[in-house]
């Protein structure tokens, strides 16, 4: 619903939507990154499926089998009803892509800084992490908030962090009592993203960030969505040579390839 309540939005506001292509694109280990006809660029995390990759299925794309997704219509990639990580992860790409013109519009309280510190955390509030963020568990803990952290995977945490962690599926009995939610954007590429909103009392301070959350606003802020933490790209070529070469969202920002940015709604940073 998010996603293609954004995509609907952003087809009705882009006069010339039917003619944009792609002109490049990089599907990296960890990150996809675009480059479109009108010259925006879109990042998104790389998602997998979990099935071997010798399966049959997961030779190609079908119509977007590779070599054939250059030049291809912007509309084809986001009508297609082909199923997939790699076709997820490419769509997210192409909408972060468009959204970054409307973002960058002046039409959007954006500051540039990580949405983390326009948070106020105190000993006593409840803060969920939908992710494990290395980073952010470690400036929480140092608060006295109470930290979970919901996962799917207990290891991306380390033995001292272990504590924090909750079963990514108890999702819906851990983020109603939250003061504080912080969501990966990476759920917006595996469409587990309304879920977990439609789980969250409203009032709650809620932040999605990360290199999938380059989203035009409007709709995430209708949906409860407090702050979005994406980033601006700011080098494109460093963007496609570090996706290449297996790079990470801590790379675009340690080699000063892109700078982070928070978009603020109008209730935002009340928390």
């Amino acid at each position: 619903m998010i996603f293609e309540k954004t995509y609907d939005l952003i087809r009705k506001r882009y006069k010339d939507f039917d003619n944009l292509s792609i002109t490049d694109v990089r599907i990296g280990l960890y990150l996809t990154a675009v480059h479109l006809s009108d010259d925006s660029w879109g990042t998104s995390a790389t998602i997998s499926d979990d099935q071997p990759v010798c399966a049959k299925s997961r030779r190609d794309f079908g119509d977007f089998t590779p070599l054939q997704i250059k030049g291809r219509k912007v509309s084809q990639i986001l009508d297609t009803a082909k199923d997939s990580g790699i076709m997820s992860s490419l769509k997210t790409a192409v909408i972060s892509a468009l959204s970054s013109r409307f973002i960058e519009s002046g039409n959007y309280n954006i500051e540039y800084c990580d949405p983390v510190g326009l948070l106020k955390f105190s000993p006593g509030k409840n803060v969920t992490l939908v992710g494990a963020f290395q980073s952010y568990i470690r400036r929480i803990v140092q608060t006295g908030s109470n930290l979970r952290v919901l996962e799917r995977n207990k290891n991306c945490l380390t033995e001292d962090q272990k504590e924090y962690f909750i079963p990514a599926d108890q999702y819906n009995l851990i983020l109603p009592h939250s003061d504080i939610v912080i969501i990966t954007g990476q759920t917006i590429v595996n469409r587990t993203i309304d879920d977990l909103l439609s789980s969250i009392t409203p009032g709650t301070e809620v932040v999605v960030t990360g290199p999938s959350s380059n989203l035009i606003p409007d709709v995430l802020f209708a949906n409860k969505v407090s702050i979005i933490g994406t980033l601006k790209i700011l080098d494109h070529k460093l963007l496609f040579d570090l996706v290449g070469e297996g790079g990470t969202g801590y790379h675009l920002f340690e080699y000063s390839a892109a700078r982070k940015i928070s978009i603020i709604s109008d209730n935002g940073t009340e928390a």
